[in-house]
């Protein structure tokens, strides 16, 4: 830089003797993976944006001559050859993309050592080799290398090494089309470096000269910049944490001070530091700090301190994805020279935070926290009048939309995804003319389509999952710059017109589950540039004919699932467009295998599942070169053409074949497979050995079939594994190794013999374990407590013997467990006073970043994967199969065995249990009084054993409890009176001689049961019961205070507080 020129770019003009008139350039700018308008420019600035042309050949090396070059962008050209090696020559280089051209070879090593380098694009070309390693290059997002085939090493999944062929090419994403619209909203949330560095650091850079940073090379190079005692205080900070996985090869990389005053001015460690941050810790000493980027750390359970209020000097705060709990301190008002706060990805709680004189505030991301209240119209919120991206996605607020978001009239992305937003969306929204992108999706919105007319820069507009009815405006398909339109899951009604289809820039098209009338599908067919359209459950009249695509030569994707489809439109000779990729035809009661897939040489997906297709799997199907993953579940299906092998060439990975009617043995797989459901079908004979050749194998689930013989020994190298129902004989193989992958093993229903596995150990991951229902003879696996994960452990109905109490009589420490099932076997024994006390697993509620059901959730390719966990459960006095099991569901079942003894009250702990069954046991005593402190019980089962004393009247409180059996027993006095209680069937307490009240027919008046004013005593009697049992919990006399409530405070810690959801916490995010 020419410093006589100054720091930017201006008009600058002496207009009177008075003083000058200034004006700073303004640029529009694609920089970083980001389009964006730079308010400042600096005159060091050099960039060259060739992208979206059609230029071609190679790059000239000469282009390494550009010393002073900032930001380098070629793609979506036809360029060839090489990457130039003289890029390495650019060394203030801190933007480059050169994606979606045909460039081959490798990566040049020198882009590794660019030390300003903070986003590289090179995705979609004909690379190959090893991506270059280097925190430059490693940091970046996977999607910048992707749609090379024979690239490999991080960030890519594929590794280098134990290969003998190229790595097999990722498949491009569904909406891989779409990231140019959809940029800002995935970079925002937080998995790239391009925003973070981008859009934020670009505003420090804007404000100081770059000779003001050094970057500390090392903590004892004479060079450094750093003052002593800042050193100093650095290595106390890090000396605060667990830092195990940061770089120590070089301790104070992403730290940068003021090479005038040695202050630290930059500190960015992500993903390396575990532990608490505490409001004294020596972080709050840097009163220079300007940037701080501390995302992906683990702080869980700390609050966010308030003396980040003290460092007032910051312009950009990012602490994402740390496990933050509590409120947002109030002291962030302090904050007013900040330009960036990102805190998504935490448990954060309260109401919208005090962010008042924030006015220079232009980026504020609150995504993915628990956020909740309503946004009122005084809200600091509408005082941040410079914002240009505001994304609070997947948050508990539940007003309605506040018109004065309308004031925010430099809003250039604007995200409300998934919160509890209800009724119309203002007429002030149109103020928002500066918008590019829109999301209001899975919200409650209702009333007529929104005002967007007025928002002629939208790209995107994201409105699915909503009560939107009426019409859409005439124009929406033709505005100007509108690339991503989803409607889906609304109530809109009316015709769909297209008044200028050759302007239309439409991409992505999203209409699924509305109820539009007419012809609605002919205008839809001019929309000439679509790539992705869904049109599913439209619940028009009349079949849709393929041919009517024709004409959409770029079409990808296309989704009809819940519509009739003209049969003669799925011939070989229709017209369907040969650039689909996926295709999506569930529910369209097609009878026949459509022939028209043979012609899509390029189909990656094809899903037919819940038809009424029957006959044979045709052999053409697995030739198809680019094919991934085949649906084909809920059909008639009985076997496959051709050969055993038939499938075994074939490039699919993904392969769902249930429920079918496919008979004979399972044919061999193919060899790339990833995924196998073949449930519910008539396979005979043994599972192949082939399996265990299929290195890539993850998930095989092969239940209700008629499997025989022995389980294969490679279950190690699985991750889910569901064997159930079928009739498999021998042992479980005791082969797996150390570090094994599984997560899931259900073998159930079959006929297994001999013991568990004590191999099962090596399996950290393992959350889901069943073998019920088979004939294994063993103890009571204790030594299953060691596994970190277990939430699942079902042995119902098998051989097991002995005591289920510890050796050292003391708590059961399953940390995790939220359902164990132990119920008919042999178990013997009594439980010791704390036998509960150390499962935190049931103790606590449902963590709601987990979802709702206990899942196995993965993406492979263009789909992700979902699948839901079984278990068998004695509940509500029925045995059934539970297809979906609520994460929060917490379930014990220790009935048909030999039990024993009290019931310990530390049962009482257990907050989250919803169903309990103690049946059939020889328990004695009372029914602890505890149990009415389990406020989520739903179903409780203690007949047939030996209980006495009276029914707790607290148990009458429990406003869940919807089935109560304590039959056969030997208990006494009145049935507690409440709905819950005297609405069960007077079954549930009959052969105990001494009770009266309703539901039974004997009062408790005139009889010689103990007349009502006795309760009392009975009362103190079940006092001392519970005085003892709880000193006996805390292990030993005297100590009731000391253990007992130690434990509760131990496992509950205050701050859990925030997570608790109260009667209705039942609900997905």
């Amino acid at each position: 830089m020419n410093q006589d020129g100054g720091l930017y770019m201006v008009y600058e003009e002496q207009l009177f003797d008075e003083g000058g008139y200034g004006y700073t350039d303004v640029l529009d700018l694609q920089h970083k993976g980001l389009h964006m308008e730079q308010a400042k420019v600096l005159t060091l600035y050099a960039t060259i944006d060739f992208s979206g042309n059609r230029l071609e050949g190679q790059i000239p090396e000469s282009i390494g001559l550009l010393t002073a070059l900032i930001a380098l962008n070629l793609s979506n050209n036809a360029f060839t050859g090489h990457i130039p090696l003289s890029l390495a020559n650019l060394k203030e280089l801190e933007s480059l993309d050169m994606s979606r051209n045909q460039l081959s070879g490798t990566i040049p090593n020198g882009l590794g050592s660019l030390s300003f380098l903070a986003y590289i694009n090179v995705s979609h070309n004909q690379l190959k080799g090893e991506i270059p390693q280097g925190t430059q290059i490693t940091g970046q997002q996977k999607s910048s290398f992707e749609g090379n085939a024979g690239l490999c090493g991080l960030p890519l999944e594929e590794s280098c090494f134990g290969s003998n062929k190229p790595p097999t090419q990722q498949p491009k994403e569904e909406d891989e089309e779409e990231e140019e619209v959809l940029n800002w909203k995935a970079v925002a949330i937080g998995y790239g470096p391009g925003f973070l560095v981008g859009l934020a650091i670009a505003q420090v850079i804007a404000s100081y000269k770059p000779e003001c940073f050094f970057s500390i090379e090392s903590p004892v190079d004479g060079l450094v910049a750093c003052r002593p005692r800042q050193i100093q205080a650095l290595t106390q900070f890090k000396n605060e944490f667990d830092t195990r996985n940061c770089n120590h090869s070089d301790d104070f990389n992403g730290v940068w001070c003021d090479n005038s005053t040695g202050a630290v001015t930059k500190l960015q460690l992500k993903g390396c530091l575990s532990g608490t941050l505490k409001s004294n810790s020596s972080l709050f000493g840097f009163h220079q700090l300007r940037y701080i980027d501390l995302n992906n750390n683990n702080f869980t359970s700390s609050l966010i301190p308030s003396e980040f209020g003290n460092l007032n000097k910051l312009e950009v705060l990012s602490l994402s994805s740390n496990g933050f709990l509590g409120q947002v301190p109030s002291s962030f008002s302090n904050l007013s020279l900040l330009f960036y706060l990102y805190l998504s990805h935490n448990e954060l709680t309260g109401s919208f935070p005090p962010l008042r004189n924030l006015s220079k505030l232009t980026v504020l991301d609150l995504s993915y926290n628990y956020l909740s209240g309503t946004l009122n119209p005084n809200s600091s919120l509408f005082e941040l009048h410079h914002l240009r991206y505001l994304n609070l996605d997947y948050n508990n607020f539940s007003s309605s939309l506040p018109s004065e978001f309308g004031n925010l009239n430099k809003l250039e992305a604007f995200s409300l995804t998934s919160n509890g937003f209800s009724g119309q969306v203002p007429p002030t929204f149109s103020n928002l003319t500066r918008l590019t992108q829109l999301w209001l999706d899975k919200n409650k919105l209702t009333g007529n389509f929104p005002l967007v007319q007025n928002l002629t820069k939208l790209s995107l507009l994201e409105l699915s999952y909503n009560h939107f009815s009426g019409a859409i405006p005439f124009s929406l398909l033709s505005m100007p710059f509108l690339s991503y339109l989803d409607l889906n899951e609304n109530h809109l009604t009316g015709s769909i017109e297209v008044p200028n289809s050759s302007s239309s820039m439409l991409v992505t098209l999203y209409l699924g589950n509305n109820q539009f009338e007419g012809q609605i599908l002919e205008p839809i067919s001019k929309l000439i540039n679509l790539e992705h359209l869904d049109l599913s459950f439209l619940n028009i009249s009349y079949p849709i004919d393929l041919n009517l695509f024709s004409s959409l030569k770029s079409l990808s994707n296309l989704d009809l699932s819940g519509n009739s489809i003209s049969p003669g439109s799925l011939r070989s000779d229709s017209l369907i467009p040969l650039t689909l990729e996926g295709l999506t035809l569930e529910l369209c009661g097609i009878s026949e295998f459509p022939n028209i897939l043979k012609t899509l040489q390029k189909l990656e997906y094809i899903n037919l599942s819940h038809n009424i297709i029957k006959g044979k799997i045709p052999e053409w199907l697995w030739s198809l070169p680019h094919l991934d993953t085949v649906v084909l579940v809920n059909n008639s299906f009985n076997s496959f053409e051709g050969s055993a092998k038939i499938l075994e060439n074939s490039s699919v990975r993904i392969l769902n074949l249930g429920p079918n009617n496919l008979e004979g043995a399972l044919p061999h797989l193919p060899l790339s497979i990833n995924v196998l459901f073949a449930n519910n079908n008539n396979f005979r004979g043994e599972i192949p050995l082939s399996i265990c050749n299929r290195s890539s194998l993850e998930v095989l689930v092969l239940s209700n079939n008629n499997f025989i013989g022995p389980i294969p020994q490679c279950l190690s190298n699985l991750m889910f594994v569901n064997l159930r129902n079928n009739r498999l004989e021998g042992s479980i193989p005791d082969a797996f190794y150390n570090g094994a992958l599984t997560q899931t093993l259900d073998v159930g229903y079959n006929q297994l013999t001999g013991k568990l596995p004590r191999s099962l150990l090596n399996c950290s991951f393992l959350k889901f374990l069943s073998v019920d229902n088979n004939r294994i003879e063993d103890k009571f696996p204790f030594w299953l407590k060691d596994l970190p994960n277990l939430r699942v452990l079902t042995l119902r109905s098998n051989k097991f013997y002995g005591p289920i109490s510890p050796p050292h009589q003391g708590p059961l420490g399953f940390p995790e467990l939220r359902i164990f099932e132990i119920a008919n076997n042999k178990f013997t024994g009594s439980l010791p006073p704390s036998y509960f006390v150390n499962w935190k697993g049931s103790s606590i509620t449902m963590n709601e970043d987990e979802g709702l059901y206990m899942v196995y959730d993965k993406t492979y390719g263009k789909l992700q994967y979902t699948y839901l966990y079984l278990v068998d459960l004695q509940y509500k006095g029925l045995h059934m199969e539970q297809e979906r099991v609520l994460t929060s569901y917490a379930a014990i079942d220790f009935s048909g065995n030999r039990l024993e003894g009290q019931i310990p009250e530390s049962i009482g702990l257990l907050k989250a249990l919803i169903a309990l069954n103690l049946s059939n046991n020889a328990f004695t005593g009372h029914i602890p009084l505890s149990l009415a402190s389990l406020m989520e019980l739903e179903s409780l089962d203690l007949s047939r054993n030996q209980l006495s004393g009276t029914i707790p009247n607290g148990l009458g409180s429990l406003s869940f409890l919807e089935y109560i059996n304590v039959s056969h027993n030997q208990l006494k006095g009145e049935i507690p009176q409440g709905t819950q209680i005297t609405g069960q069937s007077k079954s549930s307490f009959e052969g105990n001689a001494g009770l009266c009240g309703l539901p039974l027919e004997e009062t408790c008046f005139g009889s010689n049961t103990p007349p009502t004013h006795q309760r009392k005593e009975e009362d103190d009697e079940e006092e001392q019961v519970l005085s003892w049992q709880a000193v006996a919990i805390g292990y030993g006399p005297g100590v009731l205070v000391g253990l007992a409530i130690a434990q509760v405070i131990a496992s509950y810690k205050p701050e859990w507080l925030a997570k608790i959801i109260g009667p209705n916490k039942r609900r997905s995010r």
